[in-house]
Order: C-alpha cells, then sequence, then structure tokens
C-alpha cells in the first residue's frame, strides 16, 4: 500500500525542499527543520545543516519562544470550559493584587488590554528569570500603553499574568499544569519547559560577517508561559491537528474554533493579520492561517496550519535572525495547497429530510434585496445574498425553535420564522428585519405596509 507521505507529486516535494534550502542558505541559519502535515500525518520532512551529518530531525527540539503562548491559552479556555472563569472577568476577581486587575482574561488573551510589550530592562529575553522574582517586576512602573480594549497591541507580560492566573485558580504551577493538561494527552512527549537531548543549540550569526556567537538559552522564571518552551516540528505537528479539530481530553472543538476567531477589530479595513486567542491571524494569497511564530536569542520557530485545505506547516531555526520563518512556513502550506488542492469529500444527502426545514428554504427578500436560504449538511441554515455584496450568515437552532446568528452581521441575532395559521412560514424575522417570500408581499407583516397600487411602471 502507498503511504500518505508518498503521495505528494515529485514536483511537490523538491519545491518543499528548495524552499527551505534556500531559506538556511540565504538566512545564513546553522540549520533550519521544516515538516508539512496534511490528513493528521506528515507528509514531508525537510532538514539542512551547516555541517555535514549533524542534521536536525522531527525529534531535534527547538526553543519555539511565543508559540508558548498558544499553549497558556489553552489552559486559560480550560478553565472557562469548566466554568472557573469567564472571559469577561476583570482579571482582580481571580489574580487580586497586580495593579491591572480591571483588565479582562479576555483583553489579555488577545492582547487588547493595553499593557506593555515587553518587561522593564534588562532584556527578559537573555537575562534569568530570577532577576523579576514578583509581577510587579514584570510589570514595572509604567503598566499601561493604551486604554483598555480599544486596539491590539502585543504583550508579553500579559501572558506572564495569564500563566500566573492558571496557577492561582488551579492551585499548581503552570508547567506541571501544562504536562497534565495538554502535553501529555496529545502525547508530545518532546515538548518541555527546559531543553531535553537531542536539541539545537542556539546561535546568533554576525550581520556582516560568516561567524558565530553562542546565545544564552535562560529559564524565564515568571515570563515562562509567554516564551519558555521548547519542541520539535513532530510534537508542534501534533498540536496544530489538536487546534484544528479540537479533542475533548484537552478542549473541544467549539472552545478551538473560537481561538481562531479575531477578538478584536482590525484598526482598518479588511485585515491581513489578526490575533485570536492566543492564536495569530494571516490572510495571504487568498487563504487564512492560523498558528503563532516565536523568537527567542538564537531560535526562530512558525507553525501554520490552513484548515480549509488540511495543510499545516513547521519551520524551526537555531539563530536570533536570518531566515524569515513565519514566511517560510507559509509558503510551504502554500506549495502544498497550489499544487496539491485538496480533494474534497464525496457529496452525499442528509439522513433524512425535514420538511419544515425544507419549506424555508429558497429565495427571501428583505425588502428589495434577493436572498437565498439553504440547508448545511449540519442541520443549521445559511443565509447568503444572491446579488452584490449582502449580508449572510451561518444559524444554529435553538431549543425554543429560534435561530441564533453564528458569524457575520447576524452574530448572536435572532432568527424567527412567523406562520401562517396553516402553519405555513408567511416571513423571517431576523433581528426586526422582515425577509418575505416575494419582495415587500403584501400577504406578510411588511413594517410600514405595501401601497395598495403596487408594483407600477413609469407613468407618460
Amino acid at each position: 500500500m502507498t503511504s500518505l507521505s508518498e503521495q505528494l507529486l515529485p514536483g511537490t516535494r523538491r519545491a518543499l525542499l528548495h524552499r527551505i534550502a534556500t531559506a538556511q542558505s540565504e538566512g545564513r541559519a546553522p540549520s533550519l527543520v521544516a515538516a508539512v502535515q496534511r490528513q493528521g500525518q506528515t507528509v514531508w520532512s525537510g532538514t539542512r545543516s551547516c555541517v555535514d551529518g549533524h542534521a536536525p530531525d522531527a525529534d531535534t527540539q527547538f526553543r519555539i519562544g511565543s508559540i508558548t503562548k498558544t499553549f497558556t491559552a489553552v489552559l486559560v479556555l480550560r478553565l472557562r470550559d469548566e466554568g472557573l472563569l469567564d472571559l469577561d472577568d476583570p482579571l482582580e476577581k481571580h489574580l487580586p493584587g497586580t495593579g491591572v486587575g480591571g483588565v479582562t482574561v479576555h483583553q489579555l488573551l488577545g492582547h487588547s488590554a493595553g499593557l506593555a510589550a515587553e518587561s522593564p530592562a534588562p532584556w527578559w529575553e537573555r537575562t534569568p528569570g530570577t532577576l523579576r522574582p514578583e509581577l510587579a517586576d514584570v510589570l514595572g512602573e509604567r503598566t499601561r500603553m493604551h486604554t483598555p480594549g480599544h486596539r491590539h497591541h502585543y504583550s508579553n507580560p500579559g501572558y506572564t499574568l495569564l500563566g500566573a492566573l492558571v496557577e492561582k485558580v488551579r492551585g499548581a504551577s503552570w508547567a506541571e499544569l501544562l504536562q497534565r493538561e495538554i502535553l501529555e494527552p496529545l502525547g508530545m512527549h518532546r515538548t518541555s519547559p527546559q531543553p531535553q537531548a537531542p536539541h539545537a543549540g542556539g546561535w546568533a550569526v554576525h550581520p556582516w560577517a560568516d561567524v558565530m556567537l553562542p546565545e544564552p538559552a535562560e529559564d524565564l522564571g515568571l515570563m515562562a508561559p509567554a516564551g519558555q518552551l521548547w519542541s520539535t516540528t513532530g510534537d508542534l505537528l501534533r498540536f496544530a491537528a489538536f487546534l484544528a479539530e479540537g479533542d475533548d481530553r484537552v478542549l473541544r472543538a467549539a472552545s478551538v474554533k473560537q481561538m481562531r476567531e479575531p477578538s478584536a477589530p482590525p484598526e482598518s479595513g479588511a485585515w491581513e493579520l489578526q490575533y485570536g486567542l492566543g492564536l495569530q491571524l494571516v490572510r495571504t494569497g487568498g487563504r487564512t492561517l492560523f498558528g503563532h511564530t516565536g523568537s527567542l536569542p538564537g531560535f526562530l520557530a512558525a507553525l501554520w496550519f490552513d484548515v480549509e485545505n488540511d495543510v499545516t506547516a513547521v519551520a524551526l531555526t537555531n539563530t536570533t535572525s536570518g531566515p524569515a520563518i513565519g514566511g517560510v512556513a507559509a509558503d510551504l502550506v502554500k506549495i502544498v495547497a497550489e499544487a496539491e488542492p485538496r480533494i474534497p469529500e464525496p457529496w452525499r444527502p442528509l439522513p433524512g429530510a425535514d420538511t419544515e426545514l425544507l419549506a424555508l428554504t429558497g429565495p427571501w427578500y428583505w425588502g428589495t434585496h434577493a436572498n437565498l436560504l439553504r440547508l448545511t449538511p449540519d442541520g443549521g441554515l445559511e443565509l447568503e445574498a444572491l446579488r452584490g455584496n449582502g449580508r449572510g450568515a451561518r444559524f444554529a437552532v435553538q431549543s425554543d425553535g429560534t435561530w441564533v446568528g453564528l458569524n457575520g452581521y447576524y452574530a448572536g441575532e435572532t432568527l424567527r420564522v412567523v406562520r401562517n395559521a396553516d402553519g405555513s412560514p408567511n416571513h423571517l424575522d431576523l433581528g426586526s428585519f422582515v425577509f418575505t417570500r416575494e419582495p415587500y408581499d403584501p400577504a406578510a407583516a411588511v413594517p410600514g405596509g405595501v401601497d395598495e397600487g403596487g408594483w407600477r411602471g413609469l407613468r407618460a
């Protein structure tokens, strides 16, 4: 039987290798390892090294920097799912005495709490965490850069607070909780707060000469939830599969989906880069990528997954600067998605036909705006505009027979079917808007009424 890893075309495999070889060579990286996953299996892996015979593999640890934040976010959302906190709770409710307790858990997760980007000097990534023994040492004197909730401002100390929050609520250390609640259930045995052999050493490459300098690998102390972890391409592919599908042992599918939704409005217009809850969101080349990048002195890391095309890529390197590793991982996704598009699942009819739901399908009109309502395979409804850029949305049924909007303009809004005496649908009430079977149907309760003369042409 042909394995899935052998099903990538030779041209695709060569393009992937060429991409990482170019990145390692032009970026002057001591070593670089990458891997691609599809259908839950590794379909390609590649590696480059400046030392013959010493190339890293899928089991070699690299430091992953801020990808650590995604793990911390999962720990927080587990608390929410267990009812131990609400994302709109102020930090003070669960972790008093920080001096910034008015910010919410949601704002901290999405970097909209207005906190400083970094801790006070000295450079926290390159010095021992023992220099910052208390949260006050991490936050410093000037804690607020912006009004909470008004804009995205990336904050490493914000994730230190989230790590402290998890420890306070659980009564155990961040590292212990990480191991017990995420790493063990997902089988991530090569991810750890401290390096475990085999692991790469971190290097700085001189900007103007081909010489190197070893970088220190400090224990970050209280800053660990923002960037401490070491991992491998193999483990990060497992983590990405969980972030795409969920795993009830760790976090349900609905919660990991929430992580992938923008947590704060973009600064202007359509967005290309956004932040969810512990995840970065990127739109590039007509695709939306989810994941995170990471860096610490001596290391660069990137993890991106494309849910629609079912492609995940991880790229890790052991240099402070050089390859644009986030772009490398994104390009690996692009190469596979474009060269070998995902083959869709076969169409299959629904297991049964609900006549009441079928009666709702077809065209509906909001005034003169033509819309189409269709059934979705999961038993929901989907509204889309038939012309122009109308307001589309998906809806899920509620216990009282109404429907709630799941996305777009109508997210959270109620869709109610208003019926005639015989039970047939008369019109739809969607957040007070009336949708009728005909444009301004006189038989429906159109606000403002319908002119008795009806539709007419231009009179001479």
